[in-house]
C-alpha cells in the first residue's frame, strides 16, 4: 500500500497581501514626490551620471585601454569573482544564521543577535585591523592569509554578512507554519518540507539579501588595505585600483573603473530584482 504526500500548491506560508493600486497624485503628495526625487537625484542620479560622462570623456579608445590594461583588468575580474562567491556563501550561510536565529533557543542568541550587526556599525578600516590581528602574520591560531587572495574573500565575508541574516530573518518569522505541520502531518519530510514550502516564500527575501551582498562586497575598501596587501596583479581590488588612478592624476580612468563595476553592479542587482518579483507572483 503505497501513500501519497500532499503539499498544498499555494501555501499558507507563500501567500501575500494584495498591493493596493497608489492613489493619484494630490497637490501634497505631487510636492513630496517632487522632493523626494529631487533629493534622489542630488545624492544618486547626478553623481553616477557624472561618472559615466567622466568615463566617457576620453573616447571609446581611451576607455577601452584604461579598463583592459593588464593591472586594471585583473583588479575588475578579482573584484567580481570574489564578491560572486561570497555572496554564494552569503545565501547559504545567511539563511542558515537566520534559521537558526528564527527557529531555535539556545544559550547567548541575544549576544549573537547582536554581534551579527558587527559589521554594519563596524569602520571597515578597523574591520581591517581585526581580520589582520586574527589571519595575520601574528596571527594567534598559527593562520596567516594576509597579502593573498584568501584575505579578499575573509574580508568581503566579513563586511557582507549581516546582509542575508536580516533580509530572510523577518520573512521567516512571520511564516505560518500551518503549511508545514500539515504537510508534515502527512508525511513529507523536513527536507521535502522546506524545499516545497519553505523556500519558496524564502527566495524574495535570500534575492534581496545577495543583491545587497554582492553590492557591498563590489564596493569595499577599507577592510582591504590592511589585510590584503594591494599587490598589483594578485590581491588589488577595483576599489584599490581607482583610488591608485586619482592618486596618479587620471580621474578618466578611476571613472573608467567605476562605470564597469556600476554596470555590473546594477546587471546583478536588475537580474536578482527580476527573480524576486517572478517568485513573489509564484507565490
Amino acid at each position: 500500500m503505497t501513500s501519497t504526500i500532499i503539499t498544498p500548491d499555494r501555501p499558507a506560508a507563500s501567500r501575500r497581501r494584495a498591493v493596493r493600486p497608489g492613489r493619484p497624485l494630490t497637490k501634497v503628495s505631487g510636492l513630496g514626490l517632487g522632493i523626494a526625487m529631487m533629493w534622489f537625484s542630488l545624492l544618486v542620479l547626478i553623481p553616477l551620471t557624472a561618472v559615466v560622462v567622466t568615463a566617457g570623456s576620453g573616447g571609446w579608445t581611451n576607455f577601452r585601454d584604461a579598463i583592459t590594461s593588464p593591472q586594471t583588468a585583473a583588479a575588475i575580474i578579482l573584484t567580481v569573482v570574489a564578491a560572486a562567491l561570497v555572496t554564494l556563501v552569503n545565501i547559504v550561510m545567511g539563511t542558515l544564521i537566520a534559521w537558526v536565529l528564527v527557529r531555535d533557543r539556545f544559550f547567548g542568541k541575544r549576544v549573537l543577535e547582536v554581534l551579527i550587526d558587527i559589521p554594519f556599525a563596524l569602520p571597515t578600516i578597523v574591520a581591517g585591523l581585526v581580520l589582520l590581528s586574527l589571519y595575520g602574520h601574528t596571527s594567534p591560531l598559527g593562520v596567516d592569509v594576509a597579502n593573498t587572495r584568501i584575505a579578499v574573500v575573509v574580508a568581503f565575508l566579513f563586511v557582507t554578512l549581516p546582509f542575508v541574516v536580516r533580509t530572510v530573518q523577518p520573512v521567516l518569522a512571520e511564516l505560518d507554519r500551518d503549511a508545514e505541520e500539515a504537510a508534515m502531518s502527512l508525511g513529507a519530510s523536513r527536507f521535502t518540507v522546506f524545499r516545497r514550502i519553505i523556500l519558496p516564500s524564502l527566495t524574495p527575501a535570500i534575492a534581496a539579501g545577495a543583491a545587497l551582498s554582492f553590492a557591498r562586497g563590489m564596493s569595499e575598501y577599507g577592510a582591504l588595505v590592511l589585510f590584503s596587501g594591494n599587490l598589483p596583479n594578485y590581491t588589488e581590488v577595483a576599489s584599490v585600483r581607482i583610488l591608485s588612478s586619482i592618486e596618479n592624476d587620471n580621474p578618466e580612468g578611476a571613472a573608467a573603473v567605476a562605470a564597469v563595476l556600476l554596470l555590473v553592479s546594477f546587471a546583478v542587482i536588475v537580474l536578482l530584482d527580476v527573480t524576486q518579483r517572478r517568485m513573489v507572483r509564484r507565490g
